[in-house]
């Protein structure tokens, strides 16, 4: 099978998951009844939904190019945000795609390793994963009463069978347990064969380069400013979802308090492994609303749809432009589309970084000639000026 015919396959597979969520979500649903509540919406409310969006990307944005300067690289806030809204782009055809592609197409424009750039996102994702925990868990002590029965029906509950219903059969965990050793022992085996391997060269290096790159994207130097993003996107989504309830008379009462708790529920869906929380946002949310407000499923399915489409024409209509104009800018659709995982190891790796600038090479190299503070060249290669500085310090900058 080709690697058109995967992409295709993986696409239908999760868009087929998130059609029967969303199948689940609208099953024994008054459709005339919903179709009455969309049609009497106030909708001029979706412009207050619409601006705060768009900050929330100018800031997730502008925290990005913090974490980037932190790895020693700078970028501007137009190469940062473009990338951006292509890989929330990329999101609407695959799950998770968007992380890589927009890594990827930074990393072609810039010219900057995609490995350091996906250990930046990591980081940046698992801030974002922090935040999330830390509201849940000030909505649990607020809104305990609320929003808690909700939680451990609809998530804890289910998962926990889950989990238990795994541990229940033995034979899969032995199994795995038997695979696991005979791996281990055939990498050691096997390892000088696999230390021959190119491709395996490459992965590891992509690997080394995550990491490193996630190590140092936690050394910020610019703390203040990152917080100050991190807690206004936050403030920007809870907004988003606040607007959207006085579009409807039925959830025109909630409040911006009731708004952070509805983003909360949509953060749990929006995990799910499907386009853009498609089918599951809508189930978990009107279920969320009828159960912790009282509010009816159809027109709690009502403001999952109007609040689902609206973010998702905006996102396809903001990436597509951002797209075009990095297609417009020098830039080939293969050199700014066309890598994948293999491919963004192999522009990261020792041996072709010929049109990719890393701030360590110069820092890391044994010797060669760096700039002193003068300016003049340390022709030597000792590394020493002739005020005993540090000849190759200007190099790791």
């Amino acid at each position: 099978m080709n690697r058109a015919a995967k992409r295709t396959l993986r696409f239908v597979i999760f868009l087929s998951m998130g059609l029967l969520l969303l199948f689940l979500a609208f099953r024994n649903t008054d459709l005339a009844g919903l179709m009455e509540s969309i049609r009497g919406g106030r909708y001029q409310w979706l412009a207050i939904s619409v601006v705060a969006s768009v900050a929330a990307f100018l800031s997730r944005a502008c925290r990005w190019i913090i974490i980037i300067q932190s790895l020693g690289y700078n970028v501007s806030l137009k190469s940062s945000y473009h990338a951006l809204m292509t890989g929330m782009l990329a999101n609407l055809a695959l799950p998770r795609a968007g992380e890589v592609t927009r890594c990827v197409v930074l990393g072609r424009k810039e010219r900057i390793p995609v490995d350091r750039l996906i250990g930046s996102v990591v980081m940046e994702r698992g801030v974002d994963l922090v935040g999330l925990l830390v509201i849940i868990g000030a909505t649990l002590i607020v809104r305990g009463d609320l929003v808690g029965p909700f939680l451990t029906d609809h998530l804890v509950n289910p998962l926990a069978q889950r989990v238990e219903g795994v541990a229940a059969h033995t034979t899969i965990i032995i199994m795995t347990a038997v695979v696991t050793v005979f791996g281990i022992i055939a990498a050691v085996l096997l390892r000088h064969r696999l230390r021959k391997s190119r491709f395996l060269q490459k992965i590891a290096g992509f690997t080394l380069g995550v990491i490193k790159a996630f190590g140092r994207s936690l050394m910020l130097k610019k703390r203040v400013e990152f917080l100050f993003h991190t807690i206004f996107i936050w403030i920007c989504w809870a907004i988003m979802t606040w607007a959207v309830f006085y579009v409807l008379p039925a959830t025109s009462h909630l409040g911006l308090g009731d708004g952070l708790i509805v983003l909360v529920i949509g953060g749990v869906a929006m995990a799910a492994p499907v386009q853009s929380g498609l089918g599951a946002f809508h189930w978990i949310i009107s279920r969320g609303l009828y159960a912790i407000y009282g509010i009816a499923l159809q027109d709690g399915l009502a403001y999952a749809l109007i609040s689902h489409t609206s973010q998702m024409l905006l996102v396809a209509l903001l990436g597509t432009v951002s797209l075009i104009i990095l297609l417009f800018s020098g830039e080939s659709t293969r050199n700014l589309l066309g890598g994948d995982i293999r491919e963004a190891a192999g522009v990261s790796s020792s041996d072709d970084r010929s049109d990719v600038s890393d701030p360590d090479d110069g820092a890391d190299a044994p010797g060669g000639a760096g700039k002193c503070a003068d300016g003049s060249d340390d022709s030597d290669g000792t590394g020493k000026c002739a005020d005993g500085s540090d000849g190759r310090t200007g190099a790791g900058m």
